[in-house]
């Protein structure tokens, strides 16, 4: 059995979340590859390590003296090493780097020393083997994931060891350091578990695991045990915050299991995610897994006397948008209408454009622009062997007075979508929560 963890910035932060992650590592033999983000807030009104380098660097850009808030990142770390009575020599790398910043440091290269410094303190913490994830994460010259040459060169590093790996970064063909977006750390720690084969990845946050509905929204809302990959997709897509987009898919490509786990309650089971599950594996009986959406959609509706008869109409329509660099959400569609859902920060500042091209080209009877809807989906994969589910969403809808501007669903039945009006928003996923969860 094999266990790959990653820790995120909160349960990087001070030396006290040092302890909290060394107590779980050490807890079970089979924990044995830690990935680690750089150190995040201890607490309100404090900063993210990360976010302090991004104003280093632009500090540097603009020619402005960075001395502050260098200070706060070294003393940071220094802090950390010297409460836990560390040995690692972080002055000397400090002297390094700044000498480096001060003669030219890329953006990536900078920010990449959060994670770096992070996974040097805790691999002398832990008395594990570090290693650089520049020598082992690829980057193409696309900027994308060479997984095979970057799996090959980690199964060769490890080789069984135990092992502690910086996240967010790794090395484009030239040697240049490069970042993932935001929130990649992620990936590293899905991209480690893929290629060391590994029986589960556990991703240590501050939460316990996923939750049925927004917090912000829903007040105290059930976490979710179990989730397949498939339904995580779709919550994601449909606005709920969950993982970086990325690191799904390498961990499913090889089956594994991920589990969201929360630091400060290491007892929590937590959210399992997997490919699919057994039955007897299920002990709820709730028909949806979780809801969410998001606001703040227009709509574009397009009516054509025989539309459904003419060939190409829709490809015509996809690619007008496209050519403004728009992406079509949802396509719900009637024998001689179609609506393009879009995002509508996306469409505004050319909605005019598109509406003249799609009446040059289609020849429309009508175009009708709805502005200011939210999209909302219930999602499961028990509701396609529910009878009636749709039924239920749309008279609880109705019988809490919530209009339906809209409505479709995905072929593979995991999710049902209802346009609302925004104004209607974080009433229609409670009003949902409220008939459905509790």
């Amino acid at each position: 059995m094999l266990k790959v963890l990653k820790f995120g910035g909160s349960s990087m932060a001070d030396a006290t979340q040092f302890a909290k992650v060394r107590s779980i590592v050490e807890s079970e033999e089979s924990r044995r590859v830690v990935v680690v983000s750089a150190a995040g807030k201890r607490r309100g009104g404090d900063h993210k390590l990360t976010d302090l380098l991004y104003l280093c660097h632009a500090h540097l850009k603009y020619g402005v003296s960075c001395d502050g808030v260098w200070q706060m990142i070294t003393e940071r770390y220094l802090s950390i090493r010297d409460e836990l009575g560390l040995s690692t020599d972080l002055e000397s790398e400090f002297a390094a780097l700044r000498q480096k910043m001060d003669s030219g440091i890329s953006q990536d290269e900078l920010v990449s020393r959060g994670e770096y410094f992070a996974a040097r303190l805790m691999a002398d913490y832990l008395g594990y083997e570090f290693i650089d994830s520049a020598r082992w994460l690829y980057f193409r010259l696309d900027g994308t994931v060479d997984q095979e040459q970057s799996y090959e060169a980690l199964r060769k590093l490890a080789q069984g060891r135990r092992v502690v790996i910086p996240g967010f970064y790794g090395v484009m063909p030239d040697g240049a350091i490069k970042t993932f977006s935001r929130g990649g750390s992620d990936i590293t720690g899905a991209l480690a578990a893929a290629a060391l084969g590994a029986d589960v990845y556990e991703n240590w946050t501050d939460v316990s695991g996923f939750l049925m509905a927004d917090p912000r929204i829903v007040k105290d809302p059930e976490p979710i045990e179990r989730i397949t990959y498939s339904e995580l997709r779709e919550l994601s897509y449909i606005g709920a915050q969950v993982l970086h987009e990325g690191t799904i898919f390498p961990v499913r490509e090889k089956n594994i299991t991920l589990n969201i786990r929360n630091t400060n309650q290491p007892q929590h089971p937590g959210t399992m995610i997997r490919e699919s599950f057994e039955e007897g594996e299920i002990t709820d009986d709730r028909f949806i897994t979780g809801i969410a959406g998001k606001k703040n959609f227009s709509v574009i509706t397009v009516t054509k006397s025989g539309m459904s008869g003419q060939q190409g109409t829709l490809r015509q329509m996809l690619e007008i948008l496209e050519k403004y660099g728009v992406n079509v959400e949802y396509i719900p569609s009637g024998i001689d209408s179609v609506s393009l859902v879009v995002a509508s920060d996306k469409a505004a500042p050319c909605l005019y454009q598109i509406m003249g091209d799609l009446q040059k080209e289609i020849k429309p009877d009508t175009i009708h622009v709805t502005e200011d809807m939210a999209i909302v989906a219930a999602v499961g994969r028990k509701m396609a062997y529910k009878p009636g589910s749709s039924g239920k969403i749309f008279a609880t809808l109705g019988e809490n007075h919530i209009n339906i501007r809209m409505i479709t669903q995905g072929p593979e039945e995991l999710n049902i979508i209802v346009g609302v009006d925004n104004k209607d928003f974080e009433n229609a996923i409670r009003v949902l929560y409220n008939s459905f969860v509790k």
